[in-house]
């Protein structure tokens, strides 16, 4: 594609990007620049997927759980997840609308579709951007030397959520900037940290990921494996990110489906390395298993790395986290602006307002800021609450997913044919299928009860929020009929709807 056609939107005459968006129904008059380069989509989704923010978080927890076998738990839920990227790659590469999963499913299926998909992603976007930001806290008290409390958490996470809000503010450029950045310091760190824990702290051979160390005994190992893989589902995803902001990227339907399989390769490889070198520097799994050893993670850095090294650890992993919040609330800020834009959100014209100065959507970002930081503070009165909330988080990522899969797959079967610049072609039904059958497993994973001694509500919590949820956008929807208005097109992916006009 020449120059001319690839200029950002802005300068004189129309280029093909903003051509092929007019042909889907949106105005030459683009908001946005584009001026995310592909390696900046690529930072957007890793630091979105974050895989330092993944394991370190969940790392105890599921060696507690599995042992050291955990850790294929990594592989095999990326090989899922690269399936739904890939099924991601061709919607996308039809619809390079900013929002992601709202309106490739309203394209795909529909106006309720595509409203109920964006209603659910957008709760579970807010409520991830809180559980980020919120676990944050225990790493940035250890950094400022302070005990870790409920206030100084909420503190620690309200700081995380104001400083990501402000760089988001700033534009694409700098997001593309600051998530580059957050790339390279937290791929960085992990290969730094990996390595040193590989060469001077390693304490056990690759042998001892066979070996479950008496994790899940007195019940089906297998169950165990399950609940461990957690790590894995929480852990990938992040490349729907790339996608978020399809109208701040130059060439989208062929620059996107490749930055979210290379988020997945590149995410995928950290996250291993790092589970793998923290595994491997473990002293005593029996300990970590029995809940005497609480902490692994922080006491692995510490041993390894020294009072002033682990610092320096510390302030990596609190960049990982910073990036993490800043690509959220960018995907959160782009997909409440579609569905403001279409004016089918509460204060649509409000969210639906645009910066012509930062080529930002000013107030959903700040909505992306304000109700995470609302949860954040909400743990003060309820911490069950808090905890009801961020269970969610993931599942409604999942769900968000699927109902896109789910209903590209519907399209085909309808006789849709996608005519974007990246094609599934024969292979596409098969991979939509075996898409959607893993999503499917993820979701009753996440919310399969193994706890019975902690009562009902502990054991259905994920399932619990999930449902109250749908329930609440179900009787909106219902109530308000929010679908049915705004003119943006929809349902006209299958041949027996209107035509719009798909320039690849």
């Amino acid at each position: 594609m020449s120059a001319e056609m690839t200029k950002p939107a802005g300068e004189t005459g129309i280029d093909e990007d903003a051509a092929h968006l007019a042909s889907l129904g949106y105005s030459y008059d683009q908001q946005f620049k584009r001026e995310m380069t592909f390696w900046g989509n690529v930072s957007l989704g890793f630091t979105y997927l974050s895989p330092v923010v993944g394991i370190y978080s969940l790392f105890a927890a599921s060696l507690g759980i599995a042992g050291p076998p955990m850790f294929w738990s990594l592989i095999i839920v990326g090989v899922g997840q690269l399936l739904v990227a890939t099924v991601f790659g061709e919607v996308v590469s039809n619809y390079p609308v900013a929002g992601g999963v709202y309106p490739w499913s309203r394209r795909l299926w529909g106006r309720k579709w595509g409203w109920m998909n964006g209603w659910v992603y957008l709760c579970a976007l807010l409520a991830t951007i809180a559980s980020v930001a919120y676990g944050s806290g225990p790493f940035l008290s250890s950094l400022l030397g302070m005990e870790s409390s409920v206030n100084s958490v909420i503190m620690a996470a309200l700081a995380v959520i104001l400083l990501a809000t402000l760089l988001n503010l700033g534009g694409t450029k700098v997001l593309n900037k600051v998530a580059m950045l957050g790339l390279l310091a937290e791929l960085g760190g992990a290969l730094v940290v990996g390595i040193w824990l590989m060469v001077a702290a390693r304490e056990h051979d690759l042998g001892v990921l066979f070996q479950s160390f008496g994790a899940g005994e007195g019940s089906n190992y297998f169950i165990a494996f399950a609940a461990a893989g957690l790590i894995g589902i929480y852990q990938y995803y992040g490349f729907e990110a790339c996608g978020d902001v399809a109208e701040e990227v130059p060439n989208p339907g062929r620059t996107i489906p490749k930055a979210m399989r290379m988020t997945i390769y590149i995410g995928g490889f950290a996250a291993m390395f790092v589970c793998l070198s923290l595994i491997l520097a473990v002293p005593d799994f029996g300990a970590v298993i029995s809940g005497a050893d609480a902490d692994p993670v922080g006491n692995v850095l510490l041993s390894a790395f020294g009072p002033v090294g682990f610092k320096v650890v510390l302030a990596v992993v609190l960049i990982s986290f910073v990036s993490c919040v800043l690509s959220l609330q960018a995907a959160s800020s782009r997909l409440a602006y579609s569905m403001a834009r279409d004016g089918i959100l509460p204060a649509s014209k409000l969210l639906s307002k645009f910066s012509e100065t930062r080529h930002v959507p000013p107030y959903a970002l700040l909505l992306a800021g304000l109700v995470p930081a609302l949860i954040v503070i909400g743990s003060k009165v309820s911490e069950d609450a808090l905890i009801t909330i961020i269970s969610f988080a993931a599942m409604g990522m999942y769900m968000g997913f699927q109902m896109v899969v789910l209903a590209a797959l519907r399209a085909r079967l309808k006789g849709w044919k996608p005519r974007g610049a990246f094609q599934l072609g024969a292979w596409g039904t098969p991979i939509y299928v075996a898409a959607l059958a893993w999503g499917v497993l993820g979701m009753v994973n996440m919310a399969w009860p193994r706890t019975p001694e902690a009562g009902w509500f502990s054991n259905y919590i994920v399932l619990i929020s999930a449902v109250g949820v749908v329930v609440i956008g179900l009787v909106y929807m219902a109530w308000k009929k929010p679908y049915l208005k705004g003119d943006a097109p929809h349902g006209d992916a299958v041949p027996s709807a209107p035509a719009h006009s798909l320039k690849p």
